[in-house]
């Protein structure tokens, strides 16, 4: 009489694993395809740039987050707190005149509320990225274009009031703007368009309306202005660019 084998709890039969181990390297070659088609080819233009030395590579992000922290480190003291709220705090109850002139500086003053080490490890990684791969002139027009965005979206909201889409109620009008964040968003995208990282510039899309569902504030809709900001000077410009590739014909006189 043959008898019969008790497996333990837990223990996977043999030809079950016989089969995992089969499709293991399948599913670990497309990850792997998937990916570097993903991030390779940014990978590829920080590999040589970053090679020379962070310092080198990204002086401007450094210095934005210097300047940043010390935002941060001013707006806690009682002898700096006031000095930044009047160069750097936008609101949209202030006339517009006002806010063009603190939008500069509102890039790099978090909020008063939230920790400053998430602010600082988001402007180091896409900061610096977008330094690189973007350029340092690029980099500050998209920044600045993000962050006006989610501004001067605000001031169109408080206007149009609560009960039209899109629009905001009036004490939002007296809520600090995003700060560093729209600005974050804005490069993320803008990078993930330029080298074509459509998965990962989805997730990041995909996490600002979760968060404006979810957790509905100013920050998460001045988030999604940046974005659309961003996407319609990127769609912009590559067309621009089509455009300028089409041979030109010239008719017969």
């Amino acid at each position: 009489m043959a008898r019969t084998r008790y497996r333990p709890a837990g223990e996977v039969p043999p030809h079950v694993l016989a089969r995992w181990c089969a499709v293991d390297p399948l599913i670990r070659d497309r990850l792997e395809r998937a990916v570097r088609a993903e991030w390779g080819p940014l990978l590829a233009a920080l590999r040589p740039a970053l090679g020379a030395g962070v310092l080198r590579a990204v002086p401007m992000t450094l210095a934005a987050l210097a300047l940043t922290a010390f935002c941060q480190f001013a707006q806690h003291q009682h002898w700096g707190y006031r000095a930044v709220q009047q160069l750097g705090a936008v609101r949209a109850d202030q006339p517009l005149w006002t806010g063009l002139l603190r939008t500069p500086l509102s890039l790099f003053v978090p909020a008063l509320d939230l920790p400053v080490w998430g602010a600082l490890a988001q402007i180091l990684v896409v900061f610096g990225i977008a330094e690189v791969v973007l350029g340092r002139r690029r980099m500050l027009l998209i920044a600045y274009a993000a962050s006006l965005a989610g501004t001067l979206y605000a001031r169109v909201g408080v206007a149009l009031g609560p009960d039209v889409p899109f629009g905001l109620p009036a004490a939002d009008g007296q809520v600090v703007d995003a700060g560093p964040s729209a600005a974050v968003v804005g490069l993320a995208v803008a990078v993930c368009w330029r080298y074509r990282a459509w998965t990962t510039g989805a997730l990041v899309v995909a996490a600002m309306v979760a968060e404006v569902a979810l957790a509905p504030n100013l920050a998460g809709r001045e988030h999604l202005a940046a974005i659309v900001a961003v996407l319609a000077g990127c769609g912009a410009a590559e067309a621009r660019a089509a455009a300028a590739r089409w041979p030109r014909v010239s008719l017969p006189r």
